[in-house]
């Protein structure tokens, strides 16, 4: 057995069981999740791990069905698991994968299905406590199912609606970098000399975004100060 492990110890396959393989470096959350999976009548927990690098010498020798990983491990605590899982799908393609995730951050999934979503599932860590919702992934996967957390699923619509109805969301590239200037106090022929445009072609486009943020009732002076705060904070909030 690979360094850095403990398992139920070279588990025999058997017909009808899954066999499954974890991954944390938090030596609580492998115990949490032995509890959980060892209760189960099908499945065997064939080892637990703390890092993607004795995961995967686990792999080679138990050949597990699903492998249950936290997105950040050693050595870089960054994106450890989703590589892994990447790998996997390469090396193993029958093998499912569930990875794990403090963070409900939308791009860590969009990360993870970016190749497919056959086989794979997104949960957040603290459905562990949950068995029914890991386990159900668990047995997803095994049969090439996916399965995506709820809430970040709730994120993402969260994120798309909040994108749909942004005032900036109808301008163009070019009238986002016009805006641009424009927060940063440059006068139109200033503009033009940026972007080496003619002065009536940026007073054209000025006009086009001044109608787009609802702002064609007010005077030239006052619409170029709403125009610019609405630009600014845009940014701070993605920012």
């Amino acid at each position: 057995m690979a360094s850095g492990t403990t398992a139920s110890g070279g588990v025999p396959p058997r017909p009808g069981r899954i066999r499954v393989a974890v991954a944390d470096d938090s030596y609580l959350v492998r115990e949490a999740l032995g509890h959980v999976l060892e209760a189960e009548e099908n499945i065997d927990l064939v080892a637990a791990c703390d890092g993607a690098e004795a995961l995967l010498a686990v792999i080679d020798d138990e050949r597990p069905d699903v492998v249950v990983t936290d997105i950040r491990m050693p050595p870089t605590h960054t994106d450890e698991g989703l590589r892994l899982a990447q790998r996997l799908r390469d090396d193993h393609p029958e093998m499912g994968v569930v990875v794990l995730s403090q963070f409900a951050d939308p791009r860590y999934g969009l990360a993870l299905f970016d190749r497919g979503s056959d086989g794979r599932a997104y949960l957040l860590k603290d459905r562990v406590q949950h068995r029914g919702q890991l386990v159900a992934a668990i047995r997803a996967v095994a049969s090439g199912g996916s399965v995506v957390d709820a809430r970040i699923v709730e994120v993402l619509i969260a994120e798309r609606r909040r994108a749909e109805h942004a005032p900036l969301a109808e301008l163009t590239p070019r009238e986002l970098e016009i805006l641009s200037l424009v927060a940063r106090g440059h006068s139109n022929q200033g503009i033009a000399d940026e972007l080496v445009l003619t002065k009536r072609a940026v007073e054209k486009h000025i006009n086009a975004i001044f109608l787009k943020l609802g702002l064609s009732q007010a005077g030239d002076v006052s619409r170029r100060v709403k125009a610019a705060l609405i630009y600014l904070a845009e940014q701070r909030d993605d920012g």
